[in-house]
């Protein structure tokens, strides 16, 4: 996660001239527009010229204008509201092919995804799973879903998983009491981070549980609760949260349990294929 501009700018506020001052008025007001402005678009804006805008990013620790501005579009991440998030796609978007531009945002994630998540924790997340006397997964709101796909197949390959139901606070600890150091708990969050999903974490960790947490970035709330941590790039200029490359690692994690399993996935999947045929699970193809 990127530090906090705003903090950046309270300190050195003093010391900078008026154009400056400008511009962290603007920024301070407006950061989910100027995320997105080029350094000459935003002095326009502010009324200063492009070469203080750069000047203004230096002076605050960033490695130029570029590094500055991904700093602010952090904060639209983590900070914005669905409202902000609105408004700023709005003016992102504009008239261009919307199909085109989300799918090529999900791909960017993808190839970010593949490039920075750790191949260590990785493993070390498969090996913590197979060994696992049980497995619980939780996720909130739109992580849900990735929860959900999760536990569906590792129902498929292990015994003794559930995936948390996550009506109340009071009732996911409740089925979880038992849990124990020889147990497995996999958080999924992304920004904007479940509070809920926060809170279990922490009540595993205090278990001694092994918390394997499925989020965006290493200073994520949920990777600080965590022991292993596999990370994936969920950020979106929308309201919409993009878990292609979130549900794309999980596919992963998914294969590689498999393999690990051996003979026993083609036995599991012979006695799946006899059970399907026999009470008419999937429609017969003609093709």
């Amino acid at each position: 996660m990127e530090r906090d501009i705003f903090a950046a700018i309270e300190k050195q506020y003093g010391s900078f001239s008026k154009g400056q001052k400008s511009i962290a008025k603007y920024l301070e007001e407006n950061f989910d527009r100027a995320a997105f402005m080029t350094a000459a678009k935003l002095g326009k804006t502010v009324g200063v010229s492009e070469s203080t805008v750069v000047r203004f990013a230096s002076e605050l620790g960033y490695d130029g204008y570029p590094g500055m501005r991904k700093a602010l579009q952090e904060m639209i991440r983590i900070r914005s509201t669905s409202v902000q998030r609105i408004k700023v796609a709005k003016d992102v978007m504009g008239s261009k092919d919307v199909l085109a531009t989300v799918l090529h945002w999900d791909m960017e994630k993808l190839r970010a995804t593949a490039e920075e998540t750790s191949r260590e924790e990785f493993t070390a997340a498969i090996k913590a799973i197979s060994n696992a006397r049980r497995i619980y997964i939780l996720g909130t709101r739109s992580s849900k879903a990735l929860a959900v796909f999760l536990g569906f197949y590792l129902n498929l390959l292990f015994e003794n998983v559930k995936v948390v139901d996550d009506t109340s606070v009071s009732e996911i600890f409740e089925q979880m009491l038992r849990l124990t150091n020889d147990d497995v708990v996999i958080g999924i969050s992304f920004p904007r981070y479940s509070t809920r999903t926060v809170k279990t974490l922490k009540f595993a960790r205090d278990r001694a549980a092994t918390v394997i947490g499925i989020t965006d970035n290493k200073d994520s709330p949920i990777a600080k609760v965590s022991g292993i941590r596999l990370l994936a790039k969920s950020d979106m200029v929308s309201f919409v949260d993009s878990l292609v490359a979130p549900l794309s690692l999980i596919n992963a994690l998914i294969v590689a349990l498999g393999s690990e399993t051996g003979d026993r996935l083609s036995a599991t999947f012979n006695e799946l294929e006899n059970i399907w045929s026999e009470y008419g699970v999937y429609e017969k193809s003609d093709v």
